[in-house]
């Protein structure tokens, strides 16, 4: 799951760099006075959004090259092998069939932990691509201006996303033989939601105006929990049900992780206030 996160990282980058290598003088003028921004994401320079179709469409291309190489190197070898290999190798592999509400039952707590954390997380996209900086519209530095702020925030919430995951590597920080307080950890994590409104929604103003505040407390802290929570509940649930169970183990996981993704897609949009 660490390449998720990862995967997750490098398109921020690539758009904050395509937004902030546009000329100051290449940007529309920004309108006088401290006026809130328009609703919705904000416009973005032309040659910003080739750029970073560009970037996206040269890292597509290296990638299949790659993909293209390894497969062509490794064919031969691969079919030596399979010579060798014994004729009871190819005989049919019996699977025990594992019943869902069997699962369910073994699984309980880290299915629900994973289900609520996910749909819980579907929340900040929402809220990401609305708020802006609290410093006024005259004074923003490049960084800090929306086309280049809402992807920095994004960023700042993958980067605890992949150090959230990274954590679960670490013996100390192990909470799988504990799954009701994973089970716990994910009902809390549902009021961080509120920590979003104390930000500058729509450019309405901050109840904490920092932001700092937003960045690091805000986004930074939500992505960690996902990244945790999410991972040590995938993990964990191997640990819970015999070898045979744990391939139907892991897919029931992956449906409770699908299913909370599109339910928090949903409820999203009524949590955010339309």
């Amino acid at each position: 799951m660490v390449g998720q996160a990862v995967a997750g990282i490098l398109p921020c980058i690539a758009q904050i760099i395509s937004v902030l290598s546009v000329s100051e003088r290449d940007r529309p003028d920004k309108p006088p006075g401290d006026h809130p921004p328009p609703r919705g994401p904000p416009p973005v320079h032309p040659d910003s959004a080739f750029g970073y179709f560009l970037a996206a469409t040269a890292i597509s291309v290296i990638t299949l090259l790659a993909f293209m190489y390894l497969m062509a190197r490794n064919k031969q070898p691969q079919k030596l092998r399979n010579d060798d290999l014994p004729d009871v190798a190819n005989a049919p592999e019996e699977r025990k069939e594992v019943p869902l509400l069997f699962l369910f039952r073994k699984v309980f707590w880290l299915a629900s932990a994973v289900f609520l954390t996910f749909a819980v997380t579907m929340v900040f996209p929402i809220f990401t691509q609305r708020i802006t900086s609290v410093r006024p519209v005259h004074e923003q530095p490049p960084l800090l201006q929306p086309p280049s702020f809402i992807p920095l925030a994004f960023l700042f919430w993958n980067s605890g996303d992949l150090l959230g995951r990274l954590l679960t590597a670490l013996p100390s920080l192990s909470l799988v033989r504990r799954p009701r307080l994973l089970f716990l950890f994910a009902v809390l994590r549902s009021a961080w939601v509120g920590l979003y409104h104390l930000c500058n929604n729509r450019g309405n103003g901050a109840i904490v105006s920092s932001d700092i505040f937003y960045l690091v407390v805000v986004q930074l802290g939500f992505g960690l929990s996902n990244g945790y929570l999410g991972s040590i509940c995938m993990i964990g649930a191997g640990e819970w049900v015999e070898p045979a169970e744990r391939e139907a183990a892991g897919g029931f996981m992956g449906l409770c992780l699908v299913a909370g993704l599109t339910v928090g897609s949903l409820a999203s949009f009524f949590v955010a206030g339309g």
